[in-house]
């Protein structure tokens, strides 16, 4: 069993839980405003410069959770198929292209914005978005789109699947309360933003 089962995250699926996926086949198509479009096999993305992440990812659900997340930083990739001046958005769509979601390219560049195919040193498993997922700790999870098969550099904004029904475009974190995975799900308060700390500390 892989460290988020084991703290009893939440696992969300809203298009229906993929099953058994393949790693090894796994591959992401890369393409829009770049010089160099291309489909990245798990191979590839496995053997790229790895990034922990010491971070958490906040759900709009109300549920927190801290590892070191580990995988390619989101601009190391935007570098190597040359992205172009012009792109405002990356689109990001997962396994079936049912899901999509966008999120800024200035939030998409920054240091801790992951391809993330490990928590705790764990591959990650389908329920949790492994093969390879988003994992952007700035904005509410349903931007870390899970088990991503395409991404789009785009100049304009499309809303998601999440966005469409009535969740916010900016998906910015907001104070309140959430349960600490991390200290089995006890509620505690947190303020706007990404949560690195929380208010009862």
């Amino acid at each position: 069993m892989g460290r988020l089962r084991d703290l009893k995250t939440p696992v969300f699926w809203v298009e229906g839980h993929p099953g058994k996926l393949d790693r090894e086949a796994w591959q992401i198509e890369v393409s829009g405003l770049c010089e160099r479009p291309k489909q990245f096999t798990w191979q590839e993305i496995a053997s790229m410069p790895k990034t922990i992440a010491d971070a958490r990812l906040t759900s709009v659900t109300r549920f927190s959770v801290r590892g070191q997340w580990g995988g390619v930083q989101v601009a190391h990739i935007l570098n190597m198929v040359g992205a172009l001046t012009s792109i405002r958005y990356v689109r990001f769509w997962s396994y079936r292209k049912i899901y999509d979601t966008s999120i800024p390219v200035d939030v998409a560049l920054r240091e801790r914005t992951l391809l993330a195919y490990e928590f705790d040193g764990d591959l990650l498993e389908e329920d949790y978005g492994g093969p390879v997922r988003v994992f952007c700790p700035y904005l509410w999870g349903y931007k870390s789109a899970k088990s991503v098969v395409r991404v789009e550099l785009m100049d304009h904004y499309i809303s998601g699947f999440w966005e469409q029904r009535g969740y916010t475009d900016e998906a910015e974190i907001e104070a309140g309360v959430v349960r600490d995975m991390n200290e089995g799900g006890r509620v505690r308060p947190i303020p706007d933003g990404e949560v690195i700390r929380f208010l009862d500390e």
